[in-house]
């Protein structure tokens, strides 16, 4: 039977992402985010939505940029950290022990403990109610070379434990089920 249940977020599993922003160390900056997504393939573009009120929103506002940081179990207290302290009271690269890079094409820096580091150009803001959702063009990714088959070439995220978010908890990704398409492939004879 099922219940009437109250309108809401309840579209889980997300990823548990850490975004960076700032244009030079004195205003680096890190924040946890669950709503974010892939919106479009070519051109590659995601979304991250913000809280106004969060003291990331100016900076990505100002600067029009932001690196999506993909996390793992071992990063699940400094994602969790970096979500509940601001940036206002808290260097949450010091405090966590995280590292930044410089990336390739933005001015935010990477986080070097994360597998997978997605640069991001905003090019529109769209005012939502709670959040406003930046969108933005994937202008360039930094793969950690442990996650890449060295025959295929392909990034193998499922090897850095990734961690996704639910219902206000975190958890580590179960055993893979199947890959897209397995339930119409054809059998091998």
């Amino acid at each position: 039977m099922k219940v009437p249940f109250k309108p809401g977020t309840l579209i889980y599993p997300l990823p548990a992402i850490m975004v960076s922003c700032g244009s030079s160390p004195e205003n680096y900056n890190i924040i946890t985010v669950a709503w974010t997504g892939t919106i479009c393939t070519e051109p590659p573009m995601c979304y991250i939505s913000v809280r106004k009120e969060r003291h990331s929103y100016p900076i990505i506002k100002e600067t029009g940029e932001f690196v999506i940081n993909l996390t793992t179990e071992s990063l699940a207290k400094a994602t969790d950290w970096c979500g509940v302290r601001s940036g206002k009271n808290h260097n949450k690269f010091k405090e966590m022990g995280l590292t930044p890079e410089t990336a390739q094409i933005v001015k935010a820096p990477l986080i070097k403990e994360s597998p997978l580091n997605i640069e991001c150009k905003v090019v529109e803001v769209k005012e939502l109610g709670s959040h406003d959702m930046f969108i933005a063009n994937v202008v360039a990714i930094n793969a950690d070379d442990n996650y890449i088959d060295k025959a295929t070439g392909a990034f193998q995220l499922n090897h850095a434990k990734p961690l996704a978010y639910s219902h206000g908890k975190y958890y580590g990704l179960g055993q893979k089920i199947g890959s897209f398409g397995w339930s119409v492939a054809k059998k091998k004879k």
